[in-house]
């Protein structure tokens, strides 16, 4: 069996006095089995707090860590590259591949498309509809990046080449994470509806909504696509998983509380939970419809994660 050849990253506040921010970088032996553990911790420059970060992996494979108002990147390693100063603030990101471009959601509506090669800003837009954006995702069949918005139940379709704004569609709840299927459609789940609303990214419409009880609070969101799985990571001990063929929910994963993220690895078949009680649950799909949970990581106090596949080995 091939060593496995990628490596999880967990952003998490590390409150030590001298250390404000850090990347924990852990790896599994091998795959579909239990064994992750910590691999080095890596101490980010700068003050602040951070959000949801990113790997843009097809093209710099680069990790860009969104702060307070600049954007810290690291190669695979961890080596420092350097920061992209944000004055309207970051707090999540997502890459547009095709056209090289980064884009990050700040304080007051403003949204900042970056080079991730360069770590230039190159344009910064204000949607007329946004107010206080809070998670962004990039959906390459319509070439857009969207913008979802609590405030306003809604969320702005940015076209991802010219960095300006497109649309608005009403979501009819609280968005938070999304996924998209690379075929026309986006998933959200609403925190205030306890449900997940899928919709079409070109025509901007609503096209079903879906209970998922007895996930209760949703905030992370990963995606299956071969099998159309959803994972609903919930604030009260489980992650939703939902069947978006039919949208119904075929099973629950015990995780730990005040989860925030959601990860699933096709390679692997391995979904995974960052809970803000400090733990990282890993689970494997048996099927479908069936996950056992292989693993409990103990990590920092609000870990952020990202399963990053596509980086070099360390």
């Amino acid at each position: 069996m091939k060593r496995a050849r990628w490596q999880v990253f967990v952003a998490s506040a590390l409150f030590a006095g001298v250390v404000l921010g850090g990347v924990l970088v852990v790896r599994a032996a091998m795959p579909q089995s239990p064994g992750y553990h910590l691999l080095k911790k890596v101490v980010l420059s700068g003050e602040g707090g951070w959000d949801y970060f990113e790997v843009d992996s097809q093209n710099t494979h680069r990790v860009f860590i969104p702060r307070d108002v600049f954007i810290n990147v690291v190669d695979a390693s961890g080596k420092d590259l350097g920061t992209i100063p944000i004055p309207h603030g970051s707090k999540g990101l997502a890459f547009a591949p095709e056209f090289k471009h980064g884009f990050t959601i700040g304080h007051g509506g403003w949204v900042t498309m970056f080079d991730p090669e360069t770590l230039k800003v190159i344009k910064e837009v204000k949607p007329a509809q946004e107010r206080n954006p809070d998670y962004l995702l990039y959906d390459a069949a319509s070439k857009r990046v969207f913008v979802f918005n609590p405030r306003n139940k809604g969320a702005t379709a940015i076209d991802a080449q010219t960095g300006e704004a497109v649309g608005f569609i009403d979501l009819g709840g609280q968005p938070e994470a999304g996924q998209a299927d690379g075929q026309g459609h986006v998933y959200v789940d609403l925190i205030d509806k306890n449900q997940i609303t899928a919709f079409d990214s070109k025509q901007l419409k609503v096209l079903d909504s879906w209970s998922i009880v007895p996930c209760n609070l949703p905030h992370g969101l990963a995606i299956d696509v071969k099998h159309k799985r959803l994972f609903a990571g919930c604030r009260n001990g489980m992650t939703g998983v939902l069947d978006y063929a039919n949208g119904k929910i075929v099973a629950t994963i015990p995780t730990g509380m005040l989860t925030d993220a959601n990860r699933f690895d096709p390679g692997t078949g391995l979904v995974f939970t960052a809970s803000g009680d400090g733990t990282l649950t890993v689970a494997h799909q048996d099927s479908p419809d069936k996950y056992t949970v292989v693993q409990t990581i103990e990590t920092p106090l609000f870990n952020r994660f990202h399963s990053a596949g596509s980086i070099p080995p360390l």
